[in-house]
């Protein structure tokens, strides 16, 4: 059921300029800047071999992430997203195993126009969990 890492999040104040140093000292190729309202955070990727990387700043005050950095200051790692080859089968696995699936259960699309949900940080040894549909 559980696929390859799709990415790492990485919150910080302002995604394009933290991404820039992969792009000038890594040659990593680097995504424009991508608002996604429905989830109140501005997502950069930078492209690695075997997986990404997403820089996530907030889109306004309400943005979840407002509340990470106003928590981490510096920022920090967000959540880590690994992909599954049907979201709604996971999701009901999950669920019957006792992980609590973060919002209304119901997966929205995420940042690679995909659908996405996330799990509570507390059933995953502290680190919040997206699962993305591959």
């Amino acid at each position: 059921m559980l696929g390859r890492l799709n990415h790492v999040a990485i919150a910080v104040k302002d995604a394009v300029s933290a991404a820039k140093i992969y792009g000038s000292a890594f040659q990593a190729e680097i995504s424009d800047a991508v608002e996604l309202p429905e989830h109140g955070v501005i997502t950069v990727f930078v492209t690695l071999p075997n997986t990404k990387i997403e820089f996530i700043q907030p889109l306004g005050e309400a943005s979840p992430i407002a509340k990470f950095l106003d928590r981490n200051a510096d920022g920090g790692i967000h959540h880590v997203c690994y992909e599954v080859p049907d979201i709604i089968a996971a999701r009901d696995t999950l669920i019957k195993e006792g992980a609590r699936v973060l919002g209304d259960g119901t997966p929205k699309i995420g940042a690679h126009g995909k659908p996405v949900l996330f799990l509570h940080p507390k059933d995953f040894s502290g680190a919040l969990v997206e699962i993305e549909q591959s």
